[in-house]
Formats: C-alpha cells, structure tokens, sequence
C-alpha cells in the first residue's frame, strides 16, 4: 500500500453520561459501559478509564497508516460538541468533526443555527433515533426542513444514519429534491445485513449523496475477518451506484473490541474481488474530495516486533 486512507466515520468522547429511550448509558471502567440494562464492553480494556480521546485515536491513525478521519456523534455517546469543538481547533488537519443537535429537545434549529455560526463544517443526525416511543421526528417536517435549509445555505455536511430498511428513504427523497446542493453521507452502509438495505444505497444515485461504511465489520461480526460478505456487499453497492459514491468508515472505536483498526480496512486491501484502482477511491479518493481535505498526512509504514 502506498497511499494513507480516510476513515469517514469515528467517535471520540471523553465520558459516556446519558439517557436513550429512558435508558441510562453511563461509563465505567476498563472499557465497560452500563448500556441500556446491561454491561458491555464499549472501548478495548487496555482504555481503563473509559477515555476515547483524540490523542488515543491518533496513535491507532498514525500506526494503521490512516491520515484523516471524519468524527460523527450518536446520541448512546451524548452531545459531544464541546469535547469535538476542541478537537477540531487542536487537530484541524486530521479531523473533520460534526456538531450534532438533540432532536429530542425543543428548539433544535436554533441549536443547529448556533453549531454553525461556531464554525462547525458538518451536522450529525442519528435518524435512526427518530422513532421516538413519544411519536416519529420526521425528516420531512418544519423544523427539520429549515435546519437542512439552513445547512445547505452555508454548505454543511449532513452526516446522518437512517433507521433500517426503506423505513427513512421516501424523507430522504424529499429532502435530496429540496436541497440538491445539501452533501449527504449516509452511514452504516445503509444497515447493509438488514432487509431493505440496497433502497439506502440507491440513493446514492443523486450528485450530492455518498454512503460510508462505518460499521460494516460490526453488521458481518457473525462471519468474522476477513468479512468476505462485506466485500460482496460493497461490489453490490458499487453496481448500483458506482463505486466513486462509497467511502470506508471503521465507526471506531466500538468496532476494535472484537478486530484491530487495521483490521477493520485490512480486509478491502486484502479482497482479490476488488481492483486497485477501486480500493483507493473506496479507502481515500472518494473521501479526500467529497469532505475536502486538503494536505494529508505522510505515514510510513512501522513494522510489528512480530514480523
């Protein structure tokens, strides 16, 4: 490999401290979390004090030969964009962090609106959080139709994750015709092992929507590496949209309890299914130009004790 990669799709936090559906997430130590009822393991255990942390990530970027990375946010973390606005500031060259609102909380788009004003380049929203026990948070409603208005106006990047299947997919429709020059990257490569996942894909077929894959080895865990499915998938994905609409995303760091972060790219580098000439655009080109990264990063290679 002679070229450094673009991860489209990592979490940092500093502290796990919130409530999902009525349910506590909170951080504990050696890795663990009290998720929703029940302890899981959320980081490796060597991360003893539950500290995602830039600093952290970027010894496992720099090692993995991965020169930027997009950092998204998912409400079982909580609001992070205290903690990324820092990131951003200390790591502008290797980090591209959304903001993200609380659809959840009156008063959203004014959120939204103060995100923007600060500088943030990129909103996340978790829509597959929007099926709310309370009632459904529409993509397509008032509020959140002004917010996509307003980030369209100012060029920012809508990173969102839909909800299984084709259950988003018509908003979505209508929220593409609306706001054509709104860019889109659609995360979790559209719940690839759910049904009605190519209805994501597809809508990749308009100019301004991408799909990442973060955490597509986290969707084919049961097959384990070198996640032949995966690859199978993303050749699928590439015959419905082109393979220039796809970027690799490793949804760091839940991923690395069960795989290394190498690991988690090492499989498309590995695949004979795919050409050379595909692996770059799906681990960097189509990444560097759609997020606009300027001047990467250089990494060498460091050979393992064990080789």
């Amino acid at each position: 490999m002679d070229y450094t990669i673009i991860d489209a799709h990592a979490h940092l936090w500093l502290r796990q401290d919130t409530v999902v559906e009525g349910k506590e997430i909170r951080t504990l130590d050696n890795g663990r979390s009290l998720f929703m009822g029940e302890i899981r393991q959320m980081l490796p255990p060597f991360m003893i004090d539950g500290r995602n942390s830039a600093e952290v990530f970027l010894s496992n970027m720099d090692y993995a030969q991965v020169a930027a990375a997009v950092i998204t946010q998912e409400y079982i973390d909580g609001l992070q964009n205290d903690y990324l606005w820092e990131v951003q500031e200390r790591y502008p060259n290797r980090f591209l962090c959304c903001g993200m609102v609380d659809v959840r909380e009156a008063g959203y788009l004014e959120h939204g609106k103060r995100l923007i004003a600060q500088g943030f380049t990129a909103i996340k929203l978790p829509a597959n959080r929007f099926l709310l026990p309370g009632g459904r948070v529409y993509l397509t409603s008032d509020e959140m139709m002004q917010l996509f208005r307003e980030m369209e106006k100012n060029d920012i990047l809508l990173s969102i994750d839909l909800a299984d299947g084709d259950t988003q997919v018509a908003e979505m429709e209508e929220v593409i015709a609306e706001y054509p020059a709104l860019r889109i990257a659609i995360g979790h490569f559209g719940m690839v092992t759910r049904p009605g996942w190519r209805e994501q894909i597809k809508l990749a077929r308009h100019d301004n929507v991408r799909i990442e894959s973060g955490g597509i080895t986290w969707l084919f865990n049961d097959e384990f590496y070198p996640f032949n499915g995966a690859v199978k998938a993303i050749k699928e994905a590439a015959s419905l949209v082109g393979i220039e609409k796809l970027m690799w995303g490793s949804d760091y760091p839940r991923t690395i309890t069960a795989i290394t972060y190498r690991m988690s790219y090492d499989f498309v580098l590995k695949s004979k299914l795919l050409t050379e000439e595909e692996k770059v655009k799906f681990l960097r080109t189509n990444a560097k130009e759609f997020y606009g990264f300027k001047e990467l990063i250089e990494l060498p290679y460091i050979k393992n004790m064990s080789e």
